[in-house]
C-alpha cells in the first residue's frame, strides 16, 4: 500500500510537470488517501502487538 501510494504520488507529479492539473490533483488524492490508510493500519498493527505480545516461558 506505501508503494501504490508513492507511485501516485510520482504520477501526481509528473501529471502537474506536464500540465495535467485535473490529473494531478486527483492522483495526489488517491495518494495521500492511501497514505492515512497505510498509517492507521501501521498504529493499530503497532497496538495490537503491544497488547498480545509474545511473552517467553521458561
Amino acid at each position: 500500500m506505501l508503494r501504490a501510494s508513492i507511485a501516485f504520488f510520482v504520477l501526481g507529479l509528473v501529471a502537474i510537470l506536464l500540465g495535467a492539473n485535473g490529473v494531478a490533483g486527483l492522483s495526489i488524492d488517491i495518494g495521500k488517501t492511501l497514505l492515512f490508510v497505510f498509517l492507521i493500519l501501521a498504529v493499530i498493527s503497532f497496538v495490537a502487538s503491544l497488547v498480545v505480545g509474545k511473552r517467553i516461558v521458561k
